[in-house]
């Protein structure tokens, strides 16, 4: 997947979102995340952090996310 190109968002159904709105707010929002997460991985790169531990925290923070409107 390139820098700027995001997935075709699909729904637990395998539909596809078409409403261009969320989709518009799901590309800024994954623009933004990715540049956080460049700037943060240049950051400690730069602070001499290792490379794999940086990834391996960056991943965490991904295993660690919640979904708060999980169906019951």
């Amino acid at each position: 997947m390139s820098k700027n190109k995001w997935p075709i968002w699909i729904r637990d159904d395998l539909s596809a979102v078409s409403c261009t709105e969320k989709i518009k707010v799901m590309k800024e929002n994954f623009d933004e995340i990715s540049q956080l997460m460049q700037d943060a991985f240049e950051d400690g790169i730069i602070m001499e952090v290792s490379e794999k531990q940086i990834r391996d925290v960056l991943h965490h923070i991904i295993d660690q996310l919640e979904n708060p409107y999980k169906k019951k």
